[in-house]
């Protein structure tokens, strides 16, 4: 278990001119009321400034109050990218968004969540290990790419040691096991670090974000308009962007035109107000695919917007059509007062409906609203993991039974070889978005895949009949969304007990819970575990990113 550094933390007086330190230092308890928390091995520092440990049994435990205002230090990153900094004594945790390993800063204690809180960081001090510039002008204030300013070694590493310490201490597997080292495997790193982003997703709005240097300018009317990325922490602010370094250079073009025409007042174009519910464009959702037979790059443009008035978009649509990447342009109509991207309806303004992209030898034709890896380079990497994890026998002998399959992607690519021949006897797919299944179908249909079979469900929500519309597969592949698999389908996984489970997540947390549960069993529940855990692979897909993704393999015992 981890000990804390006596100078992760100083209390700053206000009163004094100088700092008085907190000295003791202790083990750290790690708290399971909130996963998402990691800490590092060790806390070894041979900083100047270091004061001795001391065992004074007087010493109370510090526990940080709202607003206090503090001197830290970053020792790791937690999961979605928050820095991680220890009270001595206490062992307490604090979270602070921007903050980056061996960064010290003055931060104002913002929110207490019980085994934790919160900070806002006031001032850097000094500034992190493995500092590099951010190509990005946004960088300081856009919340897409924290740790921009952070090596990409170093993110690997700081990626590879949460999912170590979420497997440790959510998914309670030893490090001290002999076996731990060959079953956690390194991270697999992005060769492409930028323009990596098949998909963006801007919004218009009324409000457009200012950095604090510049909140004294009034804006009024058009001068408020922005069209860009939501600023963190605000619903109703936009951070405004011309240009985004994770998406491509084409991608940028149309942004770029877009930006400069659309505040033309002569076409009366209106950003969306999300306070009084009035306004026209809604979104701007960019999408980049590939021609299969020239290989270069195809665009499709999808706007979102509160009505159906295509004269509106038309000197816009005259404007994008003129880029030649650009083969698509959509509206999807959106009359509702949320977020969402997703409209009620569809319209094609320009050229065809679809774009394509092939994947592990495949051909997928993606829609305005499907779902498709985003970063199709490393996409091809991490299919090719969940291939070797399956470990087909390639003689068309085995069953797979894909859950939450979306577009059918993975389950496609088990089903066939490159050759086209049957690698799989049957793939059944299951997905609860009805849009994501028929899309499945129509991707098997143009690939000349017959063995394939992709179902509508709730995988929150199966009953005792599920497994009755599929024999007892050899393979289970699952790959649930962020917040993991429901208790239903663990027990029904615990109770299926297929010779094999290749697990593929997002979110590295609810992963170590759901194979700690397929493993270890639930003791609350009476439930036991029958599957032993042979790997898991961390892959970094989105650079400069706090996302990580993971393979697991696990046998039954």
């Amino acid at each position: 278990m981890a000990t804390i550094p006596s100078h992760a933390l100083r209390h700053l007086t206000l009163t004094r001119p100088w700092l008085r330190k907190i000295s003791c230092t202790t083990s750290l308890a790690f708290s399971s009321q909130d996963p998402l928390l990691t800490y590092p091995d060790n806390s070894n520092n041979n900083d100047t400034d270091h004061t001795k440990k001391t065992t004074n049994s007087k010493s109370q435990a510090f526990f940080p109050k709202k607003n206090q205002v503090l001197e830290l230090e970053c020792e790791s990153l937690a999961f979605k990218g928050k820095g991680v900094c220890k009270v001595a004594d206490s062992g307490f945790v604090l979270l602070c968004d921007n903050a980056l390993p061996g960064e010290r800063f003055i931060g104002r204690v913002s929110r207490k969540k019980g085994s934790y809180a919160e900070v806002t960081k006031l001032k850097t001090l000094s500034p992190h290990r493995d500092l590099v510039d951010a190509p990005c002008a946004y960088a300081s204030y856009c919340g897409g790419c924290k740790t921009q300013n952070l090596s990409y070694e170093a993110q690997l590493r700081a990626k590879e040691q949460q999912v170590r310490e979420l497997v440790i201490h959510v998914g309670k597997f030893s490090d001290k096991n002999p076996d731990f080292e060959c079953i956690m495997k390194p991270i697999v790193p992005c060769d492409v670090q930028f323009h990596y982003r098949n998909k963006m997703e801007f919004s218009f709005g009324t409000q457009k974000w200012l950095p604090k240097e510049l909140l004294h300018e009034k804006l009024d009317g058009i001068d408020n308009y922005a069209l860009g990325l939501h600023a963190p922490g605000y619903f109703d602010k936009i951070l405004n962007v011309d240009k985004c370094l994770l998406q491509s250079e084409p991608a940028n073009k149309i942004l770029a035109t877009v930006q400069d025409n659309w505040k033309d007042p002569e076409l009366g174009l209106s950003p969306y107000n999300v306070h009084s519910h009035t306004g026209f464009l809604k979104h701007l959702v960019l999408r980049t695919g590939r021609d299969m037979k020239t290989d270069l790059p195809e665009l499709m443009v999808n706007f979102v917007t509160s009505s159906y008035k295509p004269e509106m978009l038309k000197p816009l649509v005259e404007k994008i059509s003129a880029i030649p990447e650009v083969v698509s342009i959509m509206n999807n109509v959106n009359t509702s007062v949320g977020n969402t991207s997703v409209g009620e309806e569809e319209y094609t303004l320009y050229g065809k409906s679809t774009i394509t992209e092939s994947l592990r030898g495949l051909t997928f034709q993606i829609s305005a609203n499907s779902f498709f890896q985003t970063n199709t380079h490393q996409a091809e990497v991490l299919y090719k993991l969940i291939e070797d994890c399956a470990g087909l026998r390639g003689d068309a002998s085995e069953i797979v039974l894909d859950l939450f399959c979306g577009t059918g992607t993975i389950g496609l690519t088990l089903a066939k070889k490159y050759s086209l021949l049957d690698l799989a006897k049957h793939v059944y797919g299951y997905e609860n978005v009805a849009q994501a299944v028929a899309d499945a179908h129509r991707n098997a249909k143009m690939n000349g895949i017959s063995n394939t079979t992709f179902l509508q469900g709730d995988l929150n929500k199966i009953d005792e009949n599920f497994g009755k519309h599929f024999p007892k597969p050899d393979i289970v592949i699952s790959d649930p969304n962020r917040p993991g698999m429901h208790m239903k389908l663990i027990k029904f996984l615990l109770k299926l007990k297929a010779p094999k489970i290749v697990y593929v997540s997002c979110n590295p947390a609810t992963c170590a819970r759901d194979i700690d549960y397929l493993c270890h069993g639930v003791m609350e529940q009476n439930i036991k575990g029958c599957y032993k855990l042979k790997s898991i692979q961390p892959v970094d897909m989105f650079p400069h990113t706090p996302h990580i993704e993971c393979v697991c393999l696990l046998e039954l015992c």
